[in-house]
């Protein structure tokens, strides 16, 4: 049976009480997991707090908090902290982001993504263990760290995000969970083959990692209307979020990426949204009508060792078609 979570809005929203509300809804729609992406609003881990405060038997997740900007040390200490607080419901969501993010909004060097996510893990796991930190990698040098208060009875797992295949086989070696976004059910099937290959390399049992799907879904009503929003999310993330979304489509076989990406690059966004043709659509999304979207999430519940899939909604949805769609794909219809 595969899970179904949901990754919860942050663009334009009013308040915190209105993203505590969609993770309350979703609670009482049967959903698994509400994950929490960390953009550029409100930060994550306050909000996170919150959920886990007016929620009971849902988990909640970070996804992602990047690994650049805060030290590794924390998000243990962070995730020490949420676990206690959501009593044992958390999962720790990490990522390395991409340059535009870590560069350009954050003023760090980029540096070596994959390695500083694998040394991440491996730091926040020895602070969740409560002994004292000694670590000695390339990204970060550690002493004498150690939680002043009790370690988690449970460790929460520690979740990844990555878009190529070196990424998603680090992911199979060393994480409890891998996140993959804008991949099709075969661009899924292809990277599940690359947790099974990390997996098989850190001597460990693939069934040990949480693998996720994000699927960008709009479920309306008015169709059209839905695959509008659909269509303009895909072009703004493949044009204008650099350049790791752009090649994911290409490495499935979707030779046009290139093309949006520069005509977004240059302004004609116009023509950026029509290549995001009606098969791109369809391939990558579930919008649609309510009857359209639930068929084209059910695709990827074909997909062998998939575990869950994390329904997403267009950055340009507003609240009631946000909750339309919750509705519509909530695992209880």
């Amino acid at each position: 049976m595969t899970d179904r979570d949901v990754h919860l809005p942050v663009a334009a929203q009013p308040t915190i009480d209105s993203i505590v509300d969609y993770a309350r809804t979703a609670e009482d729609g049967g959903y698994d997991c509400a994950w929490l992406p960390e953009t550029w609003g409100r930060d994550g881990v306050t909000v996170l707090s919150a959920m886990a405060e007016r929620t009971e038997e849902i988990d909640i997740g970070s996804s992602i908090l990047n690994t650049y900007s805060r030290s590794p040390a924390l998000l243990g200490q962070t995730a020490a902290t949420l676990q206690e607080l959501s009593e044992g419901r958390f999962r720790l969501g990490l990522g390395p982001s991409g340059p535009v993010v870590i560069e350009n909004w954050h003023g760090v060097e980029f540096g070596n993504p994959l390695k500083r996510t694998r040394e991440t893990v491996e730091i926040v796991r020895q602070v969740l263990s409560g002994e004292t930190v000694d670590y000695d990698g390339d990204e970060f040098d550690l002493s004498g760290f150690r939680l002043r208060c009790e370690p988690p009875e449970t460790s929460p797992p520690i979740e990844v995000t990555g878009m190529g295949p070196k990424a998603v086989e680090l992911a199979g070696r060393f994480a409890d969970g891998w996140h993959g976004i804008m991949l099709t059910p075969d661009g899924m099937e292809e990277r599940i083959a690359d947790i099974e290959r990390g997996a098989d390399l850190g001597d460990r049992d693939p069934d040990d990692v949480q693998v996720t799907a994000g699927v960008t879904a709009c479920a309306l009503e008015d169709p059209e209307e839905a695959r509008a929003l659909a269509r303009q999310h895909i072009g703004f993330y493949v044009g204008g979020m650099g350049t790791f979304y752009r090649d994911a489509l290409e490495r499935q076989g979707y030779d046009e990426a290139t093309e949006i990406y520069d005509s977004w690059q240059d302004g004609d966004r116009e023509h950026a949204l029509e290549l995001v043709d009606e098969n791109i659509l369809d391939d990558l999304c579930a919008a649609g009508s309510p009857e359209t979207a639930r068929e084209q999430l059910e695709r990827y519940e074909d997909v062998d060792g998939l575990d869950a899939i994390a329904v997403s909604f267009p950055r340009g949805a507003d609240e009631e078609q946000v909750r339309e769609t919750m509705k519509a794909v909530a695992p209880e219809n």
